[in-house]
């Protein structure tokens, strides 16, 4: 019999695994929404793979709901193989945001540059600013704050510092919450294999009672 500790520890492990699907599928469906900054921090391809990660893990939750009734080791074991990869693509998304943020100043002055000029604009009466990394940099006129060539190079300010201080807090909130998946994943493995081998040393019990005839050592 697994004891009620060892039971405790994997089902929070389990429904820490469901929280983390429902987590990065929630909210890769809500940043979505028409957001000026979050749309310029996220591309509909970031946020697939989110919807992605979210479901993988999901699926793995279900996966564990069946075979943890099951009798014998075979459905856990797969169940372990399952959350190996899930590290894996974890480890894969986590890794593209870091790298990503080393040179976020680059990275979004190409994100800024591919935006229309509409949208360009929208940004820069937001955060007050005037073209990217200067006043004739990627910079879209229209508005109130950038109304003309003048405007920019009076007001002096430029939206490579405002927009990356928001990308570099949320990127940075986004990267600690995926190792926090880690290590949902490892304790989950962890448990997991803790179970199959109370599960093992049981069924070899059993098979040990089956050639005395049926009588137990306890």
């Amino acid at each position: 019999m697994l004891s009620k500790k060892l039971i405790g520890a994997w089902a929070f492990f389990d429904i820490c695994l469901m929280a983390a699907g429902v987590l990065s599928l929630t909210l890769s469906i809500v940043w979505r929404q028409p957001n000026l900054l979050l749309n310029l921090t996220f591309s509909g391809v970031n946020l697939t793979a989110g919807s992605v990660l979210g479901i993988t893990l999901l699926a793995t939750f279900v996966l564990s709901l069946l075979v943890i009734i099951q009798r014998g080791t075979l459905g856990l074991k797969i169940l372990n193989w399952v959350l190996l990869a899930n590290s894996i693509a974890i480890l894969f998304v986590g890794t593209y945001i870091w790298v990503f943020t080393l040179h976020e100043r680059n990275n979004y002055h190409a994100v800024f540059g591919q935006q229309s000029n509409e949208t360009k604009i929208l940004i820069q009466d937001m955060l007050k600013c005037c073209g990217y990394f200067n006043a004739a940099d990627e910079v879209a006129f229209g508005g109130t704050t950038c109304p003309d060539q003048a405007a920019a190079t009076i007001l002096n300010n430029f939206c490579v510092t405002p927009i990356t201080k928001f990308t570099d807090s949320t990127l940075n909130n986004v990267f600690s919450t995926v190792d926090g998946f880690m290590a949902i994943v490892i304790g989950f493995f962890l448990a997991n294999m803790c179970v199959i081998k109370k599960r093992q040393e049981f069924e070899r019990f059993e098979k040990i009672d089956s050639k005395r005839g049926g009588h137990s050592f306890f």
